[in-house]
């Protein structure tokens, strides 16, 4: 696959009252043409300053991003107006101007671009069907529920014909069910017309169901990368597995401290595994957490089991779950 963004050595540092603070530390990440990835982390992690890194809205302090193999840092300013003309933006509060109706507010970026009334008009209403917004066409933003606003902005943000869309946060400001909606519209957009699409989020769910690679980022540092599915199989790090293990799920009283997570495909989930892992070994295990996610568009399953204190009985239950080709980890510190 092609490679649009490449992020070479990027960091960015802010200066304030309390001095230097380090935002972006050595960034470097590859990703690819037609690509839906995601880039997550908690709050303060370093996402927002880092999409906008991606199209230099932000200048980074040391290192370049490339888009289509054309490094930024060498564009003049007038050649970055016209290389974010393919690389539009959408954002969590949306961003529309409220006096101009739905109709209007598409056709504003085209009008700056040099397209008449009449074929930015006519622009517009393509990009309504795409987002099953037609009806909505004379509607001020005020008369929109949250979902058909960021739907607003996606037509806006397609008005360019971009190659690439940055998402920026933007179903956090919406309801789980409106948040699907806009997810699979997305989706939609990348599979028809082949447009890159970043996300930045500091939700999972959305990263599972959505992206096909992900970053991690903690405290400005790029901690793993890696696709959806690697990373939710078999997680490498402390900030990766605190994102994927549901956050500060812990059981009160327990007699033994050795865990392990396991990971079920679709494959995988037919045999009553456990069931029979139990009568194979003689002995109970304890479930701390079991959970089914979409990654992909496809059911994946997850467990974390307390073992026996018995090391030899442990040992063997391990055993026999990666025979049934499970993938397997130890938990340290989950109890």
């Amino acid at each position: 696959m092609n490679k649009i963004i490449r992020v070479v050595n990027v960091s960015k540092k802010f200066k304030g009252k309390e001095g230097e603070f380090i935002a972006l530390n050595n960034i470097n990440l590859e990703i690819g043409e037609g690509d839906i990835y995601g880039i997550i982390g908690m709050s303060g992690a370093g996402k927002s300053t880092l999409v906008r890194c991606l199209n230099f809205l932000e200048v980074p302090t040391q290192g370049t991003v490339y888009i289509q193999d054309k490094d930024l840092r060498s564009m003049k300013e007038k050649e970055l107006l016209e290389m974010r003309k393919g690389v539009s933006m959408i954002f969590q509060h949306f961003n529309l101007l409220m006096q101009k109706n739905v109709v209007d507010n598409i056709c504003f970026p085209l009008l700056i671009s040099g397209y008449s009334k009449k074929d930015a008009k006519k622009r517009a209403y393509e990009l309504l069907k795409i987002v099953d917004l037609d009806e909505k066409a004379t509607s001020y933003p005020a008369q929109l529920s949250g979902g058909q606003k960021q739907r607003v902005a996606i037509a806006r943000a397609l008005a360019s014909n971009p190659k690439i869309l940055l998402c920026d946060e933007a179903t956090s400001a919406l309801d789980p069910q409106t948040t699907q909606s806009i997810l699979a519209l997305l989706k939609q957009i990348n599979k028809e017309y082949g447009i890159t699409i970043v996300i930045i989020t500091h939700e999972m769910d959305v990263i599972q169901q959505i992206c096909s690679h992900v970053a991690i980022l903690d405290h400005g540092n790029l901690v793993e990368t890696g696709s959806v599915t690697e990373i939710f199989t078999s997680p490498k790090t402390k900030e990766a597995k605190r994102l994927i293990y549901n956050g500060d799920t812990r059981v009160e009283e327990m007699k033994g401290k050795r865990c392990i997570r396991i990971v079920f495909s679709e494959n995988s989930s037919f045999e009553p595994v456990i069931a029979n892992m139990i009568l194979e070994c003689k002995a109970p295990v304890n479930i701390l957490l079991a959970d089914t996610r979409d990654i992909g568009g496809r059911a994946a399953g997850e467990m974390i089991l307390q073992l026996p204190q018995d090391e030899e009985t442990a040992n063997k239950m391990i055993e026999y779950l990666k025979s049934r080709k499970l993938a397997v980890e130890e938990v340290k510190d989950y109890v």
